[in-house]
Order: structure tokens, then sequence, then C-alpha cells
């Protein structure tokens, strides 16, 4: 066990210091890009301004035949395009693939001034994490950086979940986490094929009213991926680090979309991954607070002045927890605000409209 006095030492020599905070920047999305598909990279400059996240993918969905092409095609994009304000991350192969080593080698060495997080997939404990966080460090004395290179896990396999709080502390590099549910899926042996989303066969029924065991009950469909997501996102508060709700496989399905997609934001994750441009806008909507919101929480936050006490508005009572909950809003509001002009009106707009009241 490492000396908590040596946690934000450098793991190699000439590397940089490992990060004390890890920046919260918007990322209401990630969306993933095949580098290796032409058509798809030169899509780019005029995806990048619309997303927060640009994720060059080399793992699954990309064929063992068109790895190579996949990592130069990032590499490509990395030195090509202006990206703005928008940040460059991306998913290596899982660590037991004869991939993973090029892929971190290639991307540190040619364009780790260029990005941001690397995604490991498949983490399973903190000694993945571990392996990584040196190998980073090497490469990046290697290369001469100045900025560490941030890490994010997918918590695919049931070793994943069980080890969740080690893996969410096992290095300062730790930017976040996100459930990837169908392999994990697959490593509990759920019987499901989907990728994400529901299961009408996972519900629960009304009790049966007199004698009659069939007519008259109603069934709810429950969500198969909700003690994940809450323990995933206990973790991360714990270090300090960001939860993410992982891909929705369904396209045509931009109603659960959304749905999955605010469950997990009222649960505290702070993105999702998109898959196709028509998730893009579902993430930018449901991971920005709605106006009235904001403007309740900044209204909160005024009455409440220093933060103790209570208060009673519009006939609730507030106190010190509601605070709490309403900076989570507003800061986050902030932040969206400086990098979204339309959002910055309206949140500017509906607060002015409710202190007003």
């Amino acid at each position: 066990m490492r000396s908590p006095k040596d946690f934000f030492a450098p793991l190699a020599v000439g590397a940089p210091d490992p990060p004390r905070q890890i920046p919260v920047l918007p990322s209401r999305m990630i969306h993933f890009v095949d580098p290796g598909n032409e058509k798809m990279a030169a899509k780019v400059p005029d995806i990048a301004p619309q997303v927060d996240v640009l994720l060059g993918n080399l793992e699954d969905a990309v064929r063992a035949d068109r790895k190579e092409a996949a990592r130069t095609g990032l590499v490509r994009i990395a030195k090509s395009a202006d990206l703005g304000r928008t940040q460059l991350w991306t998913r290596v192969n899982s660590l037991d693939s004869p991939w993973v080593l090029d892929d971190l080698i290639t991307l540190v060495t040619e364009i780790g001034d260029k990005l941001d997080v690397i995604m490991v997939p498949k983490v399973e404990g903190a000694q993945d994490i571990h392996y990584v966080d040196r190998l980073l460090a090497q490469l990046e004395a290697r290369a001469g950086l100045t900025r560490p290179l941030l890490v994010h896990a997918i918590l695919e396999t049931a070793s994943g979940v069980a080890n969740v709080e080690e893996i969410a502390g096992a290095s300062p590099r730790m930017q976040g986490i996100s459930l990837g549910p169908a392999d994990l899926a697959a490593s509990r042996r759920m019987k499901t094929t989907r990728v994400g989303g529901g299961h009408p066969g996972y519900l629960v029924r009304t009790d049966p009213v007199g004698a009659e065991l069939t007519e008259g009950r109603t069934t709810y469909q429950q969500d198969l991926w909700h003690y994940t997501v809450a323990r995933m996102v206990d973790a991360c508060a714990m270090h300090g680090i960001l939860p993410y709700y992982g891909p929705f496989g369904d396209i045509r399905d931009t109603v659960a979309c959304e749905d999955q997609f605010r469950n997990a934001f009222l649960l505290g994750c702070v993105g999702a991954w998109s898959l196709h441009p028509a998730q893009i806008e579902i993430a930018k909507k449901v991971f920005s607070p709605a106006p009235e919101d904001v403007a309740w929480a900044r209204k909160v936050i005024a009455a409440m002045g220093d933060g103790t006490g209570a208060v009673m508005i519009d006939g609730k009572m507030q106190d010190d927890a509601s605070v709490k909950q309403c900076r989570v809003v507003a800061e986050l509001a902030d932040a969206l605000a400086a990098r979204d002009p339309e959002l910055a009106e309206a949140y500017a707009a509906a607060t002015e409209e409710a202190l007003a009241e």
C-alpha cells in the first residue's frame, strides 16, 4: 500500500506531477467516432462544436483488421483538426488485448499534448489502473509532456462493480467512470441482449384484488441498471471524480434513450455516451438543468444568505441541506452557461423572473 504522502509524486523520472484536482468541465455527451472511418473522420470539424467531448474509439466496434487504421486516424485528427473547446478523449483497447500497448505508446508520444482523457475498458480492479498509471508516467516522460493525462474507467465486469470503490480511488489521474451495460450483462450472465435501457420482462406487478389473480393487475417495468449506476455514483462522489451513463444501443428509440439518460442525471451522472448524432441533442437536453430549476436554485441560495438556518419559500421549507442541493444545480448551470450562450441567456432570463417574484 502506497503512503499517502507519495500519492501525488510522479511515477516516473521526468513525468509531470499527478493532478491534485480533477477539472470539472462540461461533458454532457461523450460522442464516439471511428477515426479509421474516412467518412466519419471528415465530419469531425462539423460535429466537434456540437459536443462537449469527442472520443476516438479504438476498441469495440472497430474490427481487428482495422485497429491500426483507427489508431492512425486518431493521430491524424488530433494533429489536423481544430476542436476549439471540445475535449479530445480516446478509448484504447482492453488491457488483455494485443493492441493496447501500441495504442498507449503511439497516442501518448505522438499526440499526448492534444489528448485530455484515456478511457480504459473492462477495468476489474485497482491493479489495472495502477498498470496504466505507471505506464502513462513513463510515456509522458519520454514525450516531454508537462500536463498529465487523465484516466477514465469503464465498469463492464462483475469484478469491476465489486471493486468500484477501489477503482475510483486508485490514482490521482482518475477522471471518472462509465457504465458499460452490454459487457457487464454478459459478465453477470444477465438474460438480456439489449445495450443499456430496460427490459419488459424485468417488472413488478400490483397485488391481486380479492380472489382475482389475473385481471386488473398493473405491471411496471423496472430499471436493470439502477443498482449499478447508484453504486458507481457513490464511488465517484467519494473520490471526487465524475460518473457517466454509457451507451444506449437502440438509436431509433429516442424516447427511451431520453428516459434512461434522465434517470442517470437525476441519480448524479454528469453525462452519457452518444453513439449517433441523434443522441447528441438528447444528452445536451437531459444533462443541462432546466432553466426553471436553475432559477429556483438561485432563488433559494439568495434567500438563505450565509447558507445556515431555515426559510420558507413558496410554502416550502429550505435549510442548509437545500442550499447544498441548489449549489450543485447552480454551479453546473454556471459551467454550462460559460460554454453555451443560448443556455446562458435562458438561465439568466428565468433567474431574473424568479428573483423578481
